[in-house]
Order: structure tokens, then C-alpha cells, then sequence
């Protein structure tokens, strides 16, 4: 039987000066090494509730727990169990990989030869290791994105946020960050993850949930969502036939 390691309860989120809600009140339970992806267009409340999950926004209303931990209570124990990859860089472009990740490790509290040798081996894994003492400023976009996924886990969280990790890069890294995914699920780690792209979240996740005007209006995993629409093929077919195919473009 599976083990829920997130459960939302009645989760909210109001922008202040908004008439309208980012998130309306949602349940939802998360998996213990699940690969779960929030799927949905621009401006559904994704990245939203992530930020909420992650303990960067203060929900309007409702309450959620992370192994047994609840956030109105245990924000700082939950910190530690977490890692978060945003989809912007938060990276110091002026410093070196290895000088970026040995800070972000020492904000975690790990000791700097436990800390040298998992930085190191991750970016041996994820093909780094020959620009470790290269500035930030002089990689690739895709160069980028994987160091970026490496300061979200060196402290080796039991949950993992990702805000559209593969977004901008080349499909070597694309497929390299994807291997790195799977590996790190395969170990332990739950991984939440947000996605424009419906081929790689059809590979990539055990389960899915569509999100849409900050309501959930689909879960299942890939293929019981795919059975559940007549003539649907595939994810993005789902997708389309739940959301529709006007532009969601905002500003």
C-alpha cells in the first residue's frame, strides 16, 4: 500500500488586490516516491502551489502536511526535508560551480569534506566536472539548469520541487537531467515537478494532476488519464481536450 508523504488540505492562495484566486481551496494527496507532475497553462496555479508547498508563499487558507509534518507548525523541519530547483537560475553568476554549490551546501549545515566529495561526484554525474572552477556567467543555458539541480540536492532531500527544470535546454542536457530524475526517484527521493512539456511528463511521471483557473480537473497516472478521453492518444491530447486551445498568455 502506498504511503502519502504530502497531504493538502483545503490549500488556498489569494494574491492580495486580486478578485480571484491563484489556488482555490484543493485537497490532494502525494505518494512516497511518487515522480508527480502538476501539469497546466500559464497562469493555473502551479508554480503557485509549489511556492505554498515550499514554504515561499503564506497560503490564504487551508493547511498541508509533509511527512507527517505540519507547515503551521514545523516550517523549519520541513525546510530541511525539501529541495527546490526554481525555474529561474539561483545561481551567482560572478562564481565558480564549485564555489556556488559549497555555499549552498554550507547553508544546509554539511561539513566541507562530506560537502567537496557530493559536489564533486554530482557534477561528475551530470557532466560538470571539468567547468567545476568556471564562472557561472560562462555556461550555457543548459550548463545552467544542471547546476541548478545539483545545489537543489546536495543535503539529499526526501522531497523534491522542480519548477520546469528542462526549460531552455538543449536535448543532451534535457536527457541527462531526465537520467538524473529518474536515478534520484529510484534512491528515495519524491519528486514534484511542473511542465509545459506533455511528451517528457508522460515518460518521466507515475502520476499526474491537470491544474486549471487554480483547480485540479484531472488526476491519474498518464495512462488512465489518456483512457479517460475518447480518441486521446497521449498526454498532450488530455491535455488539450481539458484546457482547451485558446492562448493563456498573461502579462
Amino acid at each position: 500500500m502506498q504511503k502519502g508523504i504530502i497531504h493538502i488540505n483545503q490549500l488556498s492562495k489569494r494574491y492580495e488586490d486580486s478578485d480571484f484566486f491563484a489556488v482555490q481551496p484543493l485537497d490532494l494527496t502525494i505518494n512516497e516516491n511518487e515522480i508527480f507532475g502538476l501539469l497546466g497553462p500559464n497562469g493555473a496555479g502551479k508554480t503557485t502551489l509549489i511556492s505554498m508547498l515550499c514554504g515561499l508563499l503564506k497560503p490564504t487558507s487551508g493547511n498541508f502536511e509533509l511527512d507527517q509534518l505540519n507547515y503551521k507548525n514545523n516550517r523549519r523541519q520541513i525546510q530541511y526535508l525539501i529541495g527546490v530547483v526554481p525555474q529561474e537560475y539561483a545561481l551567482y553568476p560572478t562564481l565558480t560551480a564549485f564555489e556556488n554549490l559549497m555555499y549552498f551546501g554550507s547553508m544546509y549545515g554539511l561539513k566541507s569534506n562530506d560537502l567537496k566529495n557530493k559536489i564533486d561526484q554530482s557534477l561528475k554525474e551530470l557532466g560538470l566536472k571539468k567547468f567545476s572552477n568556471k564562472r557561472i556567467k560562462t555556461f550555457s543555458g543548459g550548463m545552467k539548469r544542471r547546476v541548478n539541480l545539483i545545489a537543489g540536492i546536495l543535503h539529499q532531500p526526501k522531497v523534491l520541487f522542480l519548477d520546469e527544470p528542462t526549460v531552455g535546454v538543449d536535448v543532451q542536457s534535457k536527457n541527462v537531467i531526465i537520467e538524473h530524475l529518474k536515478q534520484l526517484n529510484s534512491s528515495g527521493t519524491t519528486i514534484v515537478y511542473t511542465s509545459h512539456h506533455m511528451i517528457e511528463a508522460q515518460d518521466l511521471c507515475t502520476k499526474v494532476a491537470i491544474i486549471d483557473h487554480g483547480k485540479i480537473i484531472a488526476q491519474g497516472t498518464p495512462n488512465e488519464l489518456i483512457q479517460s478521453i475518447e480518441n486521446s492518444t497521449n498526454l498532450e491530447s488530455v491535455y488539450l481536450n481539458l484546457t482547451g486551445g485558446e492562448l493563456r498568455d498573461y502579462a
